[in-house]
């Protein structure tokens, strides 16, 4: 199997796709620029969705659904907004054969009819804080794209708040960053850094963005997730007031966040390998696959006790058998290999008359055995550990390679050296100014994925702008990123 899958050192882009395609995750669309999301790779979406949705609702947000068609003119409210998503919209002029009477815009995003609505919704302070949250597609106009991390319709879902002040509008924002964090850190396996994003990358129409940002195998930066605190921008073009307890009207304090199928795409390439797909046990659709070994004479005998072990173990693991007729051991080892199943029982004739299974690991450490006995009565206690072992270990993976590859370096000489050589996160001075941004963003393609929130003491001395020489109070993250 992994012969199907080019190595990471010959090719990075084709290595991603391989998996993508071999694992079964997507595929390509007959729409250039769609993806078809096949049911491996929903399923790992759904098993994100559910883990996030639990998290969201546990922070007291409802799910709800607004339509997928826009008024053109809506999008026109908020200058900003439209003049950062104008390039990538889909507009429908015709509709039942004739031309509308206003176009309609596909969803980039749904802030100008969420507020559109909140604006008939909130008329006193005690509607705040209104907490909505929903699982939709989205439709951008992206040129060039590939599965997962870029294409012209994903899924995502999106939050939309109203607040009654500043300050819990901005508590809000942070909340769901750290929601994010979280969901990087304990389901996915994969540590991020977390900053303030800069005007010049900040979400349109927002005060202020913050996101997250991971690190891929190629020492490129994925944008994980972001958080706006969008002030009174929308709340203004769409008149959302609410009467306060004093008795006066004011506008509310809007805020949005999202992440995407994009985490997919950044699953596959924080851990997998040049034998396939790695999935974190946590967000595994199946997390042990049992392979059978048997001759013909032996097989009533080797499902019996196949079928036995899955009914033990279904109420603690999410487990299958691969029972398929005219398939070697071997061929269905590469398989479960390759789609990334995090834990295989070996199963035979010898195992059984010993009361064991053979166990083996789809991602083992240096210093671990990947396959090692383990006994039968055992097992309903060994593999959810040994689970939860596999998810520390690939979370201590990623974190050694983050931590390897996030250093400082001083001068733009340097800098440009070390964005072509390793590249990763360059921990660098910047003045502030926007022009400077912009020339390093145009002559290296780096741009500044963070201003840390509160800065280490590795990013808080002060130095000399890479650009202009400028003073600066502290260093910023670049990286050249997807």
């Amino acid at each position: 199997m992994s012969k199907l899958i080019t190595p990471r050192a010959e090719d990075y882009s084709r290595w991603y796709t391989d998996i993508v395609l071999q694992a079964q995750l997507a595929d390509y669309s007959p729409v250039r620029g769609c993806m078809v999301i096949r049911p491996p790779g929903m399923a790992v979406w759904e098993r994100m969705r559910d883990a996030l949705d639990g998290m969201f609702k546990a922070t007291g947000h409802e799910n709800a659904y607004f339509p997928l068609f826009i008024p053109e003119s809506f999008l026109h409210k908020e200058k900003e907004h439209v003049e950062g998503f104008a390039p990538e919209c889909a507009v429908v002029t015709h509709g039942g054969g004739q031309k509308l009477e206003e176009p309609l815009v596909v969803r980039p995003t749904s802030e100008t009819i969420v507020y559109s609505m909140y604006a008939k919704w909130i008329q006193s302070y005690r509607d705040l804080p209104l907490l909505i949250n929903q699982w939709a597609n989205v439709v951008r106009w992206e040129m060039r794209t590939r599965l997962f991390l870029r294409t012209m319709e994903f899924l995502w879902q999106e939050g939309h708040t109203a607040h009654a002040t500043e300050e819990e509008a901005e508590k809000e924002t942070l909340t769901i960053l750290d929601i994010y964090d979280t969901f990087a850190r304990d389901w996915m396996a994969m540590p991020c850094l977390r900053g303030l994003k800069t005007n010049a990358e900040k979400f349109a129409g927002a005060v202020r963005t913050y996101s997250i940002e991971a690190l891929m195998q190629d020492n490129k930066a994925l944008q994980a997730g972001t958080s706006h605190n969008l002030g009174q921008n929308f709340a203004k073009a769409f008149e959302v007031r609410y009467q306060t307890e004093a008795g006066e009207l004011d506008f509310v304090w809007n805020t949005s966040w999202g992440v995407s199928t994009r985490l997919v795409g950044a699953l596959v390439m924080t851990h997998s390998d040049d034998q396939g797909l790695v999935i974190p046990p946590k967000l595994a659709p199946t997390q042990v696959m049992v392979v059978p070994i048997y001759k013909e004479a032996e097989k009533a005998t080797v499902l019996g006790a196949m079928d036995r072990i899955i009914k033990d173990l279904s109420s603690v693991v999410l487990i299958k058998g691969d029972a398929r007729d005219g398939m070697r051991p071997g061929f269905k080892f590469n398989e479960w290999e390759m789609k990334g199943v995090p834990l295989r029982l070996e199963l035979g004739p010898r195992d059984l008359a010993a009361g064991q299974v053979v166990v083996a690991r789809r991602f083992s450490p240096e210093g671990r055995e990947a396959k090692q006995p383990m006994r039968l009565d055992a097992l309903a206690t060994s593999v959810p550990a040994m689970l939860d072992e596999i998810q520390k270990d690939l979370y201590d993976a990623a974190g050694a390679r983050l931590a390897a590859n996030t250093r400082p370096v001083e001068g733009y000489d340097a800098f440009k050296q070390e964005l072509d050589g390793r590249g990763g996160f360059l921990q660098a001075h910047w003045c502030g100014s926007p022009d400077c941004e912009a020339r390093i963003k145009e002559e290296t393609k780096a741009t500044i994925r963070g201003i840390p929130l509160a800065s280490p003491p590795e990013m808080s001395d002060s130095g000399s702008c890479l650009i202009c020489g400028g003073a600066s109070s502290r260093r910023v993250y670049f990286a050249r990123a997807y």
